[in-house]
């Protein structure tokens, strides 16, 4: 009787674990989610489906010279103004 209590028990102690292990797939979903953190509406769409394809993480620039030119040609072609190109810019800028 012992034994199975204790059997229960652990079982119950281990299924939380098992439920909350992220696929790969829910981990790259949470990694954008946090990169894009601050866009709203369409740009955080566009934002969340190319980190999710992975042309977001293409290339990687070296130079504080190269990363802000790649930031800003990003914004440009997701056609960002105002907050949301800064908050874009500066979550790029730290991401790259």
């Amino acid at each position: 009787m012992k034994a199975s209590f204790l059997l229960a028990a652990a079982l119950l102690i281990g299924l939380p674990l098992a439920a909350t292990a992220a696929t790969p797939q829910q981990q790259r979903m949470a990694d954008c989610s946090a990169k894009n953190k601050g866009l709203k509406g369409d740009a955080y769409k566009t934002a969340q489906s190319a980190c999710l394809s992975g042309h977001a993480t293409e290339t990687r620039a070296t130079t504080p010279q190269e990363r802000m030119k790649q930031c800003n040609a990003d914004a440009a072609t997701r056609k960002l103004a105002g907050d949301a190109r800064k908050t874009f810019m500066s979550s790029c800028l730290k991401a790259s």
